[in-house]
């Protein structure tokens, strides 16, 4: 058997997730607020898998450039947005 590109998207998305889940998990049990840091590692991976899946998934590297500009951009600005909302001091 031979691991193509795709495999090895498909190990590090469930890697990352994961990730992700240990570290909200923690937290959760813990009956805290999630830290910055790990806030940002969060946001850090989704970002990552979500590039992953649009470049690899959606194909988008063989899209014309304005779309796969349009797509990785409205990630970014998700992700900022989330990222904004996050780290605003609460009331």
């Amino acid at each position: 058997m031979r691991f193509t590109r795709e495999d090895a998207v498909f190990g590090l998305l469930v890697l990352a997730t994961a990730v992700s889940w240990w570290l909200g998990e923690g937290a959760a049990t813990g009956g805290q607020h999630l830290g910055t840091v790990a806030t940002l590692a969060v946001l850090a991976l989704s970002a990552v898998k979500g590039a992953l899946i649009a470049l690899d998934y959606m194909e988008l590297q063989t899209a014309p450039a304005l779309w796969r500009r349009a797509v990785l951009g409205w990630l970014a600005l998700v992700i900022g947005l989330i990222l904004l909302v996050s780290l605003l001091p609460r009331a």
